[in-house]
């Protein structure tokens, strides 16, 4: 293991700045770029044109950590189909039939999956012409004859050169939650459609409290051009759809040996087919299509502009480092202009070779970029072969990194290395460490001005100390949800 917590302590102020001071860059660009559409962007909530107009495919946030109840294990969380409405029926928020829901996992540095896990929906309406209604009573166990409407997934792991191996057949989704009066126990029923893996581990496809959290208000010249706007979750009522996933460390180190080879790159994507449409009907037809990706938060949002958001989104990871419109767009970013226009704060000066090892390479000595720590790149694996090794835009885990007895919100900016950009947490706050890293805090030294950050330090619905450790959906207007 090339990182420990205590070894993490020990590196420079200076090593230590500089991977906040890049981090914090691309996170606080959520706070001055939007895509112009529909409700705000949030994280990757509709970050470019075309997914924007397809919500049931439009990946939002995704979470990688070690499980910290169950520390051999990580857990993966996947969000869909952003700003649910609770009160949004008569047909709620299904999973598209037939598209792939892929969490997919790269231990060698290729930028290409050595292990996908994908989920495929199908739909179960047993309405037909005789009632409008979700559920027609109460619903308190999932195999109720009142729930009219199911969805059933299978849950597949497939690895390059291997026949792709079932890991649940017709495993039950935990429906939308239409009402306190329709599901008074939802949180019973999401425990009936967890299902325990062959192997080890555990999934569930779910609705969930929208686990990201931040104010909005970001957007009016960032906090009023004063930070006098500040202290409102705007996401707080909305819902999203999650898959969450807790397997075995070796079932994704690279040879299965998490000790020698500890780190691995995680996205989520998702791909559909073409539809034929007819009156009444809109027949899936063709081969599969990558429309939406998602590694570190943020990135596609703000980092690019929009004319090249949809193309990113139908790209492998492995592309990346062929795409030098791409790596402009890290290596000269427009984010620190703008807080330079609002603020006057001096942009760095660039070419940013920094944010390029984050997103490109992972952080580690060995991708001889200038934040020369072993933190989270997998040519800190032992067994990999470097010369394989490419520039991808992945969310980086290093699962070797020990667990935070008392997270902090703030990650790394606060001395717990656990956190963001090791993998993600679902407490970590990341608008208020870039508005702490953007004025150039270093971990320990924060900027007095900006102490308070945007007010919004956690959800209003606590997250789980157990799996799937997301909150339980909304289930009031969201006008009311406070």
């Amino acid at each position: 293991m090339s990182v420990k917590r205590q070894r993490a302590r020990t590196s420079s102020a200076a090593r230590s700045a500089a991977v906040l001071t890049a981090m914090g860059l691309a996170l606080a660009s959520t706070a001055l770029l939007g895509t112009g559409a529909g409700v705000s962007t949030a994280s990757s909530h509709r970050e470019a044109p075309l997914i924007a107009a397809d919500p049931q495919v439009d990946n939002t946030d995704l979470y990688a950590f070690t499980s910290p109840d169950s520390p051999d294990t990580v857990t993966l969380i996947a969000n869909w189909l952003p700003f649910q409405e609770p009160n949004g029926g008569p047909n709620f928020y299904p999973w598209a039939d037939g598209a792939h829901y892929d969490i997919n996992i790269d231990s060698q540095g290729t930028g290409k999956p050595d292990v996908t896990y994908r989920w495929t929906f199908h739909t179960e309406d047993a309405r037909g012409t005789g009632t409008f209604l979700y559920n027609n009573g109460p619903v308190n166990n999932l195999s109720d004859p009142t729930l009219l409407f199911r969805q059933y997934y299978t849950l597949q792991e497939l690895r390059p050169d291997c026949d792709p191996v079932t890991l649940v057949d017709r495993g039950q989704v935990a429906p939308s939650h239409t009402g306190r009066a329709s599901m008074p126990n939802y949180g019973m029923l999401r425990d009936q459609a967890t299902v325990q893996l062959p192997g080890g581990g555990q999934t569930v496809a779910t609705q969930a409290a929208d686990p990201f959290f931040l104010d909005l208000r970001v957007f009016d010249l960032l906090y009023g051009g004063n930070l006098s706007e500040v202290g409102q979750n705007t996401l707080a009522g909305y819902n999203v759809n999650s898959v969450a996933l807790q397997i075995p460390k070796s079932r994704l180190a690279y040879k299965g040996d998490a000790t020698r080879n500890p780190v691995i790159g995680v996205w989520s994507s998702t791909e559909k087919q073409t539809l034929k449409l007819s009156p009444g009907k809109a027949d899936p037809v063709g081969k599969f299509v990558q429309v939406s990706r998602l590694g570190n938060p943020l990135v596609n949002e703000v980092v690019l502009p929009s004319g090249l958001k949809d193309a990113f989104n139908s790209l492998p990871p492995s592309e990346d480092h062929n795409q030098p419109a791409v790596v402009a767009r890290v290596l000269e970013p427009e984010v620190p202009k703008l807080v330079q226009a609002i603020y006057g704060l001096p942009a760095p000066a660039t070419p940013r070779t920094d944010l390029q090892e984050i997103f490109l390479t992972g952080i580690a000595k060995a991708a001889n970029g200038p934040l020369a720590v072993d933190l989270n790149s997998q040519l800190m694996n032992q067994d990999i072969d470097p010369g394989k090794f490419v520039p991808a835009e992945e969310l980086r885990l290093n699962m070797s990194t020990p667990v935070t007895p008392n997270p902090d919100r703030l990650g790394v900016l606060n001395g717990d290395f656990q956190g963001f950009p090791n993998g993600r947490r679902l407490g970590d706050d990341v608008v208020d460490i870039a508005l702490q890293v953007v004025e150039g805090a270093t971990p320990g030294n924060f900027v007095a001005a900006l102490a308070a950050g945007d007010k919004v330090n956690s959800t209003d619905k606590p997250f789980g100390a157990t799996f799937p450790y997301l909150a339980l959906p909304y289930d009031k207007a969201v006008n009311q949800a406070n």
